[in-house]
């Protein structure tokens, strides 16, 4: 399944990124801690060249705590970032984020330092960043909401400890090259679902699940073994939920639906849809895909200039 979501708001607020990010001191790019690869936009990794980040691994409350540690080491390999695994239920670390700042940028915004730190927020879609903010500001600020793109504008925040905040509205990017990256988009929410088929992506995400988290999927649905296969578990589920038509056949679509619903709420349990490891298999698919492309696309050139030739 090939998802292509990239409203023209995003456009322009990804015009808007490129030419405010030369006067950002530091980068904060908000993470779904469930999808810490897939939730980052490859656009902002090109723009921030070597200006230092902080990477929140946001929804961790959410996300398998084991996995979230190995993200984090992962990512911190380079030198230029640092990591914390946050959630809205926990507000304690929200000061980590104002002093990550400042070890980042040591020498701006001190106490006798007019100078403020210019801290520019960034995120797809329906990661928490808005809730984030609010909390950062101790008042209400950025608009929140469950449907991804709720924040359509920049806007500057006045934090204490001598930062400000640049507010960007949630962006995705044009193509989403793997399709594995595509369906943990949507499982996870950040993309709205009129772009999508739900059933498509919760077959996806049930053969994920079969795979790594099969206990938690016995538990929830009162399985006596493993299903073989992703059909067999939501239909196990359809089941369950009373998901039936007339006739006693299972609705595919509404017990899909429930599987999303109640990976997304966290009544499965404590869930990570990647690894690094997988997702380097997967970047090394996209590269493939890539050079074939490439190739059919010379030798379609070199096609139509014989033919010009004629």
């Amino acid at each position: 399944m090939q998802i292509q979501w990239f409203p023209g708001h995003m456009h322009k607020a990804a015009k808007a990124v490129r030419e405010t990010l030369p006067t950002v001191d530091v980068l904060i790019e908000v993470l779904d801690a469930r999808i810490p690869f897939s939730s980052q936009n490859p656009m902002i990794a090109q723009l921030m060249g070597d200006k230092p980040c902080i990477k929140l691994l946001n929804k961790s409350d959410l996300a398998d705590p084991a996995l979230t540690e190995i993200w984090q080491t992962h990512m911190e390999q380079n030198s230029n970032v640092r990591t914390l695994a946050t959630n809205v239920k926990s507000t304690g670390n929200l000061r980590q984020i104002t002093d990550l700042c400042h070890k980042l940028i040591p020498n701006k915004g001190g106490e006798d330092d007019y100078r403020n730190i210019h801290a520019m927020i960034i995120g797809i879609p329906n990661v928490g960043k808005s809730t984030l903010i609010n909390s950062l500001a101790g008042r209400t600020i950025a608009k929140t909401g469950n449907e991804p793109a709720v924040t359509k504008n920049q806007q500057r925040i006045k934090l204490e400890h001598g930062i400000t905040l640049i507010d960007t509205p949630g962006m995705m990017w044009p193509k989403i090259e793997h399709e594995n990256s595509g369906y943990r988009l949507a499982a996870t929410g950040a993309i709205k679902e009129t772009a999508t088929d739900n059933t498509d992506v919760a077959f996806a995400t049930a053969e994920y699940l079969l795979e790594v988290y099969p206990h938690l999927l016995t538990a929830r649905y009162q399985l006596d073994e493993v299903p073989e296969s992703p059909l067999e578990l939501i239909e196990s589920l359809g089941k369950l939920r009373g998901c039936l038509r007339s006739g006693g056949g299972v609705l595919l679509e509404k017990a899909s639906n429930i599987l999303i619903s109640e990976l997304r709420s966290g009544v499965l349990g404590e869930i990570t849809l990647e690894d690094p490891a997988r997702v380097e298999v997967e970047q090394q698919e996209v590269i493939a895909a890539r050079e074939a492309k490439r190739l059919k696309d010379e030798e379609r050139k070199k096609g139509f200039k014989k033919k010009r030739r004629r």
